[in-house]
């Protein structure tokens, strides 16, 4: 008889040929089901003569044969019997298509063989009993096959545990399936686990639904011996046994079927697979037991690949994490190196401009602005000529007169300054001219004054649009003389002096408003070197930001911060009013607050927030930027360069020249806002 067996989404394919075919949950059936609904022993089958019956034990939700419930039914080929959630398909009755399949003897058959004899252990009874074992076997086999395919086709863990309990249940026969893992192994992440400790993984009853609080409805005692000794134990009634006699649990959990299994991983014990029946004594046999070992061999390869494949996964995971993580230092990398390279070549271009015969190491700058300055003050250097140097405040100007008097011929000399704002005409007077002992009240020594102390060197004078006129008028007279009188004295002393002057005024208005000399104007105007603010000069703004900002740091003792890419955008931006100066304040400040990187947020509000606004040539002014700092820094590079090409009537070359970049690095930015289109290609 060969019937199809579908149960929970398996379909298996069985053949018997002798006369009883016994269906239902308990371990003694033929055809043993899992479905819940299912009685024990449910139905059974007799195949007598030509007819094929089949009978309801008593089950408590019946047997259906073609969808009516029966109480017995001569079954024939295409019936449908249902039992429970199972389903099986009736093939055929008699005939066997496979012809290695056990076929069903007549006795008549068995005369033959045995020559009219039947010796009492080979009889009919005797050839079914065998075919029956031997079907039996093939089943297991099936199973057993079919359990072994799906376990290693699971490789997730928590999954393949529950496939593994579920599994063995289903094929001794249990009532409830425990698998306990060493915690190290369960919990790899805890390393205050001991190897020895076990804990329930995985807990399942029967009808596969798993049981609440696994670890008080198992007896940890039998689980510990099996881990102990390393053998399987099986237990026919726990209750009487008295290898178990000291453990409360047995009793406690009503015990009474139970087989523990240890896993064995790569030589050692891991866990143990933990099966029992409360409801039933003697529920498993030692076939059981050899077949449930087999099974948790098949188990324990099934963990360990689930194992290894976690940890390829994880290792993928950490490998994907560290790329990312290269990804991002390369990011940050490539920005350094994007720092440096642009670092680089200022300093390249600093070192590679014409600087003559004559060193301005002080002075920080590689802009076409500053370069024109250097030309400017190697011609300067080599005359005895007055120089008025005119700039903003903060420019620099103190030391441009130093790089003119040090590199010149009066280097050996003393170089004093003056800053003419800074005192009242009587203070300025004295500090000048000098005085004799009495020669006002609290002069109670004589000075000698500053020109006289820059006799034979440089004099610069700083601020000397400030100056009064009074004052502008003792000053020319020692100009012209070449002979300098102090306060209180008739006697007049001679004095070579080079006069470097500089004011942020511009001292052609004051003389067209009548508030400057202009006799003095001219004695002073025979040399002019214009300093440009840092506004006209942004390309030189890194450089000097990472100069003054080192200096800073030797200063207080510092480590030197490191300047990325978007704070030196931010200072590019901003307009600084206060020129150098205020550079270097902002640098100070930064110096303090600062540790490794420099933050925007180390900045202060009137660098972020651009309160003063750069002014632009033709009278433009860059609006206030608020919000996101990158668009503003856009923002600002597409209007000065549109400004830059509108200029020089698209000729990429002189725009280039104008902002300081080169003629490659403005097309790379035409590229970058897709300006490039839009330009003409004017060269020349």
């Amino acid at each position: 008889m060969r019937l199809v067996v579908v149960e929970e989404g398996l379909r298996s394919k069985l053949e018997f040929s002798r006369g009883v075919i016994r269906i239902g949950r308990a371990i003694d059936n033929d055809i043993r089901l899992s479905a819940a609904l299912a009685s024990r022993h449910h139905c059974r089958i007799e195949i007598l003569a030509e007819e094929a019956n089949l009978f309801d034990l008593g089950s408590a939700n019946g047997t259906q044969v073609n969808g009516t419930k029966i109480q017995r039914k001569l079954l024939s080929k295409g019936d449908l019997i249902s039992v429970g959630g199972a389903r099986l398909h009736v093939e055929s009755v008699f005939e066997l298509d496979d012809p290695n399949a056990t076929q069903r003897l007549d006795p008549s058959e068995v005369e033959e063989m045995t020559g009219g004899g039947e010796p009492p252990e080979f009889g009919a009874a005797g050839l079914s009993t065998l075919s029956g074992e031997i079907q039996r076997e093939r089943d297991n086999l099936r199973v057993f096959s079919r359990i072994a395919r799906a376990l290693l086709q699971e490789t997730e863990l928590t999954p393949l545990l529950r496939l593994i309990v579920d599994s063995a249940i289903h094929l001794i026969g249990g009532e409830r399936g425990f698998v306990l893992l060493s915690r190290k192994e369960a919990n790899r992440s805890d390393p205050g686990a001991a190897d020895g400790q076990m804990r329930v993984s995985v807990a399942r009853s029967f009808d596969r639904s798993d049981i609440p609080i696994p670890a008080t409805r198992i007896s940890m005692g039998i689980a510990e011996r099996v881990v102990e000794g390393g053998r399987p134990l099986l237990s026919v009634d726990a209750g009487r046994d008295e290898r178990f006699a000291e453990m409360p649990s047995v009793e406690d959990l009503k015990l009474r079927s139970v087989m523990c299994l240890p896993i064995h991983i790569e030589g050692r014990t891991d866990g143990v697979l933990y099966v029992d029946n409360r409801l039933q004594q003697g529920a498993f046999t030692e076939d059981d037991l050899d077949l449930a070992e087999l099974f948790a061999d098949q188990a324990a390869m099934a963990i360990r690949n689930a194992r290894m494949v976690a940890e390829l996964r994880a290792r993928n995971r950490r490998l994907l994490q560290s790329s990312e993580e290269i990804k991002h230092l390369n990011g940050q990398l490539g920005r350094k190196i994007r720092d440096r390279d642009s670092e680089l070549a200022v300093v390249r271009a600093e070192l590679g401009r014409e600087r003559g015969r004559y060193d301005y190491s002080q002075i920080v700058g590689a802009s076409d602005g500053m370069r024109k300055v250097f030309k400017e003050l190697d011609r300067i250097v080599e005359t005895e000529l007055p120089v008025f140097v005119q700039g903003e405040s903060g420019t620099g100007k103190e030391l441009i007169a130093r790089a003119i008097h040090f590199n010149g011929a009066r280097k050996e000399k003393p170089f004093v300054v003056e800053n003419c704002a800074a005192l009242p005409d009587t203070l300025l007077e004295s500090e000048l001219f000098g005085h004799t002992r009495g020669a006002f009240t609290g002069a109670d020594r004589a000075k000698k004054g500053l020109i006289e102390q820059a006799d034979g060197g440089t004099l610069f004078l700083d601020e000397i649009g400030d100056m009064s006129a009074e004052m502008q008028k003792k000053l020319l007279r020692v100009l012209q003389e070449g002979e300098v009188r102090p306060l209180g004295s008739d006697r007049a002393v001679k004095v070579d002096v080079r006069l470097l002057a500089a004011s942020h005024r511009d001292l052609e208005e004051l003389v067209k408003k009548s508030e400057f000399r202009e006799d003095l104007f001219y004695r002073i105007n025979v040399l002019t070197l214009r300093i440009p603010p840092l506004r006209e000069r942004r390309d030189d703004i890194p450089l000097l930001a990472k100069t003054l900002l080192a200096r800073a740091a030797r200063e207080t003792g510092r480590a030197v911060a490191h300047l990325p890419h978007e704070v030196l955008a931010a200072l590019a931006v901003h307009s600084w009013p206060g020129n150098v100066r205020e550079l270097e304040n902002e640098m100070r400040r930064v110096v303090l607050l600062a540790e490794g990187n420099v933050q925007l947020d180390h900045l202060s509000p009137t660098v972020l927030e651009g309160e003063s606004a750069a002014s632009l040539e033709g009278g433009e002014t860059m609006p206030l930027v608020m919000g996101d700092l990158r668009h503003a820094v856009e923002q600002f590079e597409r209007r000065a360069i549109g400004g830059a090409l509108k200029r020089a009537a698209g000729n990429k070359s002189r725009a280039a020249k104008e902002l300081g970049i080169s003629r490659f690095a403005l097309q790379r930015k035409l590229d970058k806002f897709g300006m490039g289109k839009g330009v003409p290609e004017v060269t020349g």
